[in-house]
């Protein structure tokens, strides 16, 4: 069995495939690395005989993830690199290091499924935004915040803007102009991310020509996932850190 973890800002999430065809035996998501050999343990998945990792955390957060990994599952741990050309795909960043993993990993698994022009879409804390040409060529993205962060800026910084988690998901029942403070500010900032993005893709036609495919990985995708001509792929990360560490 081989466990893969991206470890994000917020969550690691994890997944347990088989060695031999590549399906996922289970999957998770933890908050610490602890808790998810708790996790693996009390699932009685097996023996875990190699693992592979991406991490956006510090190189400090990072290295503890690791020895946690090594030290209770007596298996060494791949962590994935970025370089400045792999797999067909060209870094795009003057300094490659600084490129995030898991935008790396997204690109190379994009460029991997099409071989053609692409755009990337990942909605987790951050949103970016990453354009690939035919030849492969990274041609760099854009970073905005993502759906929560927007939501938690207008909380931190007024003082009237207060309602619970039911009424946000009741508020996102429907679009119309809000008739109360959670129905306004779900709402408006779906619809302001549901914009932007329609905007990077009509956008894009200028760098990538007519011709190019558009996927949508990260934990809030859902929001993308209905605009025209969007590939809803949840598991875009994982797909390129089997890429980069085989």
């Amino acid at each position: 069995m081989i466990l893969e973890l991206d470890c994000g800002n917020s969550f690691v999430k994890w997944r347990v495939i088989s060695t031999g065809d590549g399906l996922v035996a289970s999957e998770g998501i933890a908050t610490q690395a602890i808790d998810l050999i708790q996790d693996l343990l009390d699932r009685n998945i097996g023996k875990i005989t190699r693992c592979r990792l991406v991490s956006v955390r510090s190189d400090t957060e990072t290295a503890s993830i690791v020895g946690v990994l090594s030290e209770s599952l007596k298996v060494s741990v791949a962590t994935a690199r970025p370089v400045e050309r792999f797999a067909g795909v060209v870094n795009g960043y003057r300094n490659q290091q600084r490129l995030g993993l898991d935008r790396w990993l997204a690109i190379l698994a994009a460029y991997d499924l099409r071989k053609a022009a692409c755009l990337i879409i990942d909605l987790g804390t951050a949103i970016t935004v990453d354009l690939v040409a035919d030849d492969g060529v990274h041609l760099g993205g854009y970073i905005t915040p993502g759906i929560a962060l927007l939501r938690g800026q207008l909380v931190d910084h007024t003082r009237r803007i207060r309602y619970d988690e039911a009424e946000a998901a009741l508020a996102l029942s429907d679009v119309a102009p809000g008739r109360s403070t959670a129905e306004a500010v779900e709402r408006g900032c779906l619809i302001m991310v549901r914009s932007y993005l329609s905007s990077q893709i009509s956008s894009a036609r200028r760098q990538l020509g007519n011709d190019f495919a558009v996927y949508v990985t990260g934990g809030d995708a859902a929001i993308a996932a209905d605009l025209p001509g969007v590939r809803y792929m949840p598991d875009l990360v994982f797909r390129g850190l089997a890429i980069a560490c085989p």
